[in-house]
Order: structure tokens, then sequence, then C-alpha cells
């Protein structure tokens, strides 16, 4: 027991307490924040990929669009409703349900 008062007496001792508590508890860095920031990093690494293939995709997109003109055919029928002279186009719109 006498040990232990004399731990608690010691200047050193409860120096180095009350830095690791400040530390842990009140600095700028604590802990708390630290694990926020890791939680922003992993978020962001996730967006990075995502937009990596996206980009990929898009590009892998592109090539075939300027190489391929079935595909361009394809793609400006589908997203820009292109027609030839001699056709007509029907668009089916689903009615949304609230």
């Amino acid at each position: 027991m006498q040990r232990l008062v004399d731990l608690f007496r010691n200047k050193f001792f409860l120096v180095t307490v009350a830095f690791v508590v400040w530390m842990t508890f009140f600095d700028k860095n604590d802990l708390l924040s630290q694990y926020q920031y890791h939680q922003e990093v992993s978020n962001l690494k996730q967006e990075r990929d995502f937009y990596k293939e996206q980009t990929t995709k898009v590009a892998k997109d592109l090539d075939e669009l300027t190489t391929n003109p079935q595909k361009l055919e394809k793609f400006a029928r589908e997203k820009y409703l292109m027609r030839k002279d001699n056709e007509d186009v029907f668009v089916i719109v689903k009615e949304k349900k609230d």
C-alpha cells in the first residue's frame, strides 16, 4: 500500500498520467478524432476506387463508340432516341407510384 501511495506522490508519474490523459481525450488529435479520420480516409478510398472503375468503363465505352459504328448507332438510339427516316420510335415511361 505504501508503494502505491509513493507512486501517486511521484511527480514524474503524475505528469506522465496527465500527459496520457490529455493526449487521449483533450488534444486536437485525440482517439475519437483519429478514428473519425480513419473512417473518412476509408470512405475516400472507396470513392476513389469507384471512380477509377467508372473512368475505366467510360474510356472503354468511348473506345468502342469511336471504333464500332454499330455500337455508335445503338448508343444514339438508346440515349438520344434518334431514329432513321422510315421508322417510328415509341417511348414507354413507367408511372411513379406514390
